[in-house]
């Protein structure tokens, strides 16, 4: 074997390994999204369960987050 078909061949299982590294982690970052996907939809269910529970408290929130925001741009 010459140098020129070792050197493909280092190429080409090098190749191999970063497809390899690349599909695993394209795999973890799906089921890392899943997982974002699933808490955001948790945590959406949560909220309007406790907007329709606390209607007067969920009014406030918004008019004092609202007081704040307009606070904060209005000083810049």
């Amino acid at each position: 074997m010459n140098t020129t078909d070792k050197a493909s061949n280092f190429a080409h299982e090098a190749g191999e390994k970063i497809a390899s590294a690349a599909n695993q982690a394209a795999d973890a970052l799906g089921e890392k999204g899943e997982q974002l996907k699933n808490a955001e939809q948790r945590l959406m269910k949560n909220c309007c369960g406790y907007v329709q529970d606390n209607p007067v408290t969920s009014l406030g929130i918004a008019v004092a987050a609202g007081f704040l925001l307009s606070r904060l741009l209005s000083a810049r």
